[in-house]
């Protein structure tokens, strides 16, 4: 490794760079952490084994054994009243003390199922209890009452020596318990003591080589990188004369080397930033030319192509009123397709004018209830909505950040293409819907119509895309290239679902608050007089 001012030091390590030296230490830290931790993860493990099994079994092994005592001298305590006396009322501490011992006894071989030796002992005690109780409680228990028992007297000395072993082996029982619980209390001291040496260890080591990594790091990073962005802060004050001196380890000289040179290309490149620039600002200045133009093209439609429409189709009207009958028929048809041609074109061109303006003079941002909105939109539609038979349902709709009218274009435009392509002789039955689906909100416009092909689907929503003849559906084929352009312009999108089969299903989604769009405020002068007188 090289010294802070660059010099080389004297051996092998000189050549070592900045990420060897942190591997290096790091792997040696971690090893060292992961020996402690591993010590640490079985000491803990040992503590947790040690507690447990002196809570869980040693303690309660000890309780029980003594309740066991517990009850087999209530048994002796009884039996031995019962004998002498013949009361009956001393036959029930007898048999109260049975069920006790029976329980205190399951309790306890449950607790020392591990342990061979406790279970010898308890085998012990419940021998030595079944030999008393053979000998001596039971037949007494059995005799009648109201007089003393002579089995009691005949058999007083055996009972008593039975006893005698009954309560030797409880005590060695108890005795052992005793001790295996102090020996655990033992190793639970001992091993909370070795646990709190080993974090304590732990500690001071993270501590130790929290010192040397920061320590090393400022000698062997921060100092030259300091330098280094003094430097580069120096070129970034205009002086790109500057040369950068390496300094620090082998990577970071080879890292000063680099930015210098990388100096040196921005010195030769700088000559030709601001000719770039000059382009950029050549090439913009024609982009919005190009767009004011566009903007331009689609206003004039109103005016210079929809003055010379009104005059050929008033004409052809005249033609077609004044001259109907008194032509051939064949005259009389290529009138029919005169007026007709005009009138779409006259439809074309609005509509197309329609498209044109959303985004531009539709774009007055506002609260909107949605609800409001659609029942307005219905009204509108209501005699259409009327000749079909139509029902209409919807979810309660929310109040949203629109414009409100491309808000009505746009369920003007659903529902009455719901409405215009229904079943021939089945009554259309339209179903909106509205749910929060995370930052959006999710709409679905339901009918039971003739339905869009899958392989449509993509297709409806290309502005002039038909999927009928004129004869057979009236309309230019913009409605839902409309939807598409509002539903995109309020930060959303639309689709049809292809897995609905019984008539169609839209699915659009509207941001609770759009981007902000090109209003009529930002286009050209000329432009936006024409978009206030545009019919």
């Amino acid at each position: 490794m090289t010294g802070v001012e660059g010099r080389p030091r004297v051996g092998a390590l000189s050549t070592w760079t900045t990420r060897r030296w942190l591997r290096v230490g790091v792997a040696l830290s971690l090893a060292i952490l992961a020996l402690l931790g591993a010590t640490g993860a079985w000491v803990l493990a040992r503590t947790a084994t040690i507690s447990k099994d002196l809570v869980d079994v040693r303690s309660p092994a000890l309780t029980t054994a003594i309740r066991l005592e517990t009850a087999i001298l209530d048994q002796e305590t009884g039996i031995r009243g019962y004998g002498l006396t013949g009361t009956s009322e001393f036959i029930a501490p007898y048999r109260r003390g049975l069920d006790e011992q029976k329980a205190n006894a399951s309790r306890l071989a449950d607790l020392l199922e591990d342990d061979s030796d406790g279970r010898k002992d308890l085998a012990v005690v419940q021998e030595a209890v079944e030999h008393w109780q053979e000998r001596f409680a039971r037949p007494v228990a059995a005799e009648p009452p109201g007089a003393p028992s002579p089995l009691a007297t005949k058999r007083a000395a055996e009972g008593k020596k039975a006893f005698d072993r009954v309560r030797e082996a409880l005590h060695d029982q108890q005795e052992r318990l005793r001790a295996e619980r102090t020996r655990a209390r033992d190793d639970l001291m001992a091993t909370s003591t070795l646990r709190n040496w080993v974090f304590v260890s732990i500690g001071a080591l993270i501590v130790l080589l929290a010192a040397l990594i920061f320590e090393g790091l400022r000698r062997g990073i921060n100092r030259p990188l300091e330098q280094l962005g003094a430097e580069a802060r120096t070129i970034a004050g205009g002086d790109f004369d500057h040369a950068i001196k390496p300094t620090g380890p082998a990577d970071l000289r080879r890292l000063s080397g680099e930015i210098d040179f990388m100096r040196r290309r921005l010195v030769r490149e700088l000559a030709f930033s601001e000719e770039a620039r000059l382009r950029l600002d050549a090439q913009a200045a024609e982009l919005q030319r190009s767009n004011a133009e566009l903007e331009q093209f689609a206003y004039v439609a109103s005016h210079d192509l929809q003055e010379p429409l009104r005059k050929v189709s008033s004409f052809t009207q005249l033609l077609q009123r004044r001259y109907a009958g008194k032509l051939d028929a064949r005259a009389d048809q290529y009138i029919d397709f005169a007026v007709d041609g005009a009138n779409r074109m006259q439809v074309l061109i609005n509509d197309l004018l329609d498209f044109s303006r959303v985004g531009r003079l539709h774009n007055a941002q506002q609260t909107v209830d949605l609800d409001t909105v659609l029942t307005r939109t219905l009204s509108t539609l209501s005699v259409a909505i009327e000749e079909a038979g139509a029902t209409i349902s919807h979810d309660p709709l929310p109040t949203l950040i629109a414009d409100p009218t491309q808000m009505g274009m746009l369920w003007q435009n659903l529902i009455g293409n719901a409405v215009k392509f229904r079943r021939p002789g089945t009554p259309p039955e339209i179903r909106v819907t509205a749910e929060r689906e995370d930052d959006l909100w999710r709409f679905t416009v339901t009918d039971n119509g003739i339905g869009i092909e899958p392989d449509y689907v993509d297709k409806v929503f290309v502005i002039f895309q038909r999927l009928h003849t004129k004869d057979a559906y009236s309309g230019s084929g913009i409605g839902l290239a409309m939807c598409k352009k509002i539903v995109e312009f309020h930060g959303g999108t639309i689709a049809v679902d292809p897995e609905y089969t019984e008539g169609a299903r839209l699915i659009f989604t509207l941001a609770p608050h759009p981007p902000e769009a090109i209003g009529p405020s930002t286009l050209p002068e000329a432009t936006r007089a024409d978009a206030e007188h545009a019919p």
